[in-house]
């Protein structure tokens, strides 16, 4: 079974988006947030197990929405993705504690639907 997911961008058809892609992936269980205040309630009510968060988000940045929720007993993994897809944001998410950064536009890639399914099967075992 696929873990829980957090979705949190302040751009609703961008998380709408990103919802559908995560279904035709295979993940259920999705939820949204807009901001940080809305994905730490969201986190502590419904403890998912992944986190896909925006950097840029309007009542903080999503580095250190990354930290608090990495502090959460029930999150095992948070990717980080924004339209910036400066290389040194790679190093700044994995400082973080992230799993891993990804610009929008790659979004879509193997390789975040690869992420997603590593921390399934690790559930698993």
């Amino acid at each position: 079974m696929l873990g829980s997911i957090l979705v949190v961008d302040d751009d609703a058809p961008l998380r709408e988006l990103l919802v559908r892609i995560l279904r035709s992936w295979g993940h259920t269980t999705i939820g949204e947030a807009g901001s940080v205040a809305e994905a730490l309630d969201y986190a502590d009510a419904r403890r998912p197990t992944v986190a896909l968060v925006d950097v840029g988000l309007p009542d903080g940045d999503g580095f250190s929405l990354t930290r608090r929720l990495r502090a959460k007993p029930s999150i095992q993994r948070v990717v980080l993705f924004s339209s910036d897809a400066d290389p040194a944001n790679v190093a700044a998410a994995a400082r973080a504690g992230a799993a891993g950064f990804f610009p929008k536009d790659e979004l879509l890639s193997p390789a975040l639907q690869r992420l997603l399914e590593d921390r399934a099967d690790d559930e698993e075992r």
